[in-house]
């Protein structure tokens, strides 16, 4: 299997967070805890164990915290250093270990493809992927890494997709297929941005990892607001699709929406329900609640 050259992971962070809301008041949703690290260290982190070398974050106005986030700090070490507390001070210094992290402002919340536009002066006419924050992938299901593989044996772009029943897939860019599934591999014919479920082209639909080649920008930088009024990156994806540039990747493994309230939750309580120091103590109590719980 051919090395990848992609070496850069976007991740848009310039939402407003407005489903989180008024947590996300003061707070950028990307730093809200899922059990007890930031949403977006699980997608930095993710990045790295694909062997990228580094992100760049896509923020806006109040998102400074995030890009702080990855950055040491030398005061709060010191406090946990005289007390000795070891395991504090690795789990706040694996943030800033992680990868090289750099940002640039999105001046204004345009939609994704917009903010995808951002990252073009820094890869250089590289393949980069983008990695959506609230999409969490387990890290026990290497998907970028797969994704990685397929775009340096085929070229071309590469998007994640998963099966979803019909009355979901309205939520999600929708792939229409050309020929038959190789494996876990398929060629896009074409994407269409949240159909309606009468007129999508399949069941597939997009999850929030991509690895794009650089000929992206040309499209994005002409493609007009679309769905939302906001310039949507599938659409632009959708001209690489028709040229044959585009391949999609079946993902059945453990994925984890945090991008709104019941998916954050379901996240934090599975998430900790596997952790070896509050698994035991929280399965147990969520067996003692269960028959308590409203019908």
């Amino acid at each position: 299997m051919p090395a990848s050259d992609v070496r850069t992971a976007v991740i848009p962070a310039a939402g407003l967070g407005t489903r989180f809301l008024p947590a996300t008041k003061a707070v950028p949703k990307e730093l809200l805890p899922v059990v007890d690290t930031p949403a977006i260290e699980y997608v930095v982190a993710e990045a790295a164990a694909a062997g990228l070398s580094e992100v760049l974050l896509i923020t806006g106005r109040g998102k400074v915290a995030i890009v702080d986030h990855f950055d040491s700090n030398p005061p709060l070490e010191q406090v946990l250093e005289a007390k000795g507390d070891k395991a504090r001070l690795a789990a706040i210094r694996r943030s800033n270990d992680l990868l090289q992290v750099h940002s640039v402002r999105q001046g204004e919340p345009k939609g994704l493809g917009h903010a995808v536009l951002q990252a073009k002066a820094h890869v250089d006419g590289h393949p980069f992927a983008v990695m959506l924050g609230d999409d969490l992938i387990d890290e026990r299901d290497p998907l970028l890494r797969r994704m990685l593989e397929v775009q340096a044996s085929h070229g071309g772009s590469v998007v994640a997709l998963m099966e979803f029943p019909p009355s979901q897939i309205s939520l999600y860019g929708c792939a229409s297929l050309r020929g038959e599934r190789d494996g876990d591999v398929v060629d896009i014919a074409d994407l269409v941005e949240k159909p309606a479920a009468e007129e999508a082209p399949s069941n597939l639909g997009i999850v929030g990892r991509y690895v794009l080649s650089a000929d992206i920008f040309e499209i994005l930088e002409r493609t007009p607001p679309g769905r939302g009024g906001e310039i949507q990156v599938t659409d632009a994806m959708a001209e690489l699709a028709v040229r044959g540039e585009m391949r999609g990747v079946i993902f059945d493994g453990r994925r984890y929406d945090t991008g709104d309230r019941l998916g954050w939750l379901k996240a934090t309580v599975l998430l900790a329900c596997e952790r070896e120091d509050l698994g035991p103590e929280l399965r147990a109590w969520l067996r003692e609640l269960t028959p308590r719980l409203p019908a």
